[in-house]
């Protein structure tokens, strides 16, 4: 009898191993509405939901170093303060028609951390990168999207964001260049070697 009730305490606990956060049915997040505080093993669940949404509960705590439902109620928990607003797949963007292109400046509150931005706009499947930058504004965010419509949604979305006072967007014409040339490993191999005058040469 005893061991039917152990493994009756135990079976919760096992599935919650097997489960992902993406395939939680609880009911949407609240809107996130400022800062909230976050330590080490937060911030590192986080990394580990924007790099595979889909990995259980248990691959996480693997990562982190806690349990399958000590993560899950981190995760819980962060859901329902607004940090996570919810689980998108992240696909090619070319593969989606999204040929338009923008920058957006973001002019944040003067308390903002960088990693508060990054996670941010880490959930708009339309962001392909985002930096920090010097000058007047605080971050530069490219967006790829199917028309510019679809660009000013992103906009909108990302400006909402507690932290943006304001943004400043510029729309891609033509690209210029793609990819910045590589040097040859021949020539980066050679770069730092002074090249001597054969004898022969020298003697001319």
């Amino acid at each position: 009898m005893s061991r039917h009730v152990a493994r009756r305490a135990e079976a919760p606990s096992s599935r919650a191993a097997r489960r992902h956060p993406a395939a939680s049915r609880r009911d949407g997040a609240r809107r996130y509405t400022g800062p909230v505080e976050l330590d080490r093993l937060d911030r590192a669940i986080i990394a580990a939901l924007v790099e595979d949404a889909r990995q259980t509960y248990a691959e996480i705590g693997h990562h982190v170093g806690l349990s399958a439902s000590a993560v899950k109620r981190r995760v819980d928990r962060l859901r329902d303060t607004g940090v996570i607003t919810g689980f998108s797949a992240r696909v090619a963007p070319r593969a989606l028609g999204w040929t338009t292109e923008a920058y957006v400046e973001l002019f944040c509150q003067g308390k903002t951390k960088p990693s508060d931005i990054a996670l941010a706009v880490a959930k708009f499947p339309e962001v392909v990168a985002a930096a920090t930058i010097t000058g007047e504004a605080d971050a530069l965010v490219h967006i790829r999207a199917t028309d510019v419509r679809h660009v000013e949604r992103v906009i909108e979305r990302i400006a909402a964001q507690a932290f943006v006072v304001r943004t400043k967007s510029s729309i891609v014409l033509s690209r210029l260049v793609d990819e910045p040339p590589g040097a040859s490993l021949d020539e980066v191999a050679g770069a730092g070697q002074v090249r001597e005058t054969p004898p022969e040469a020298a003697l001319r």
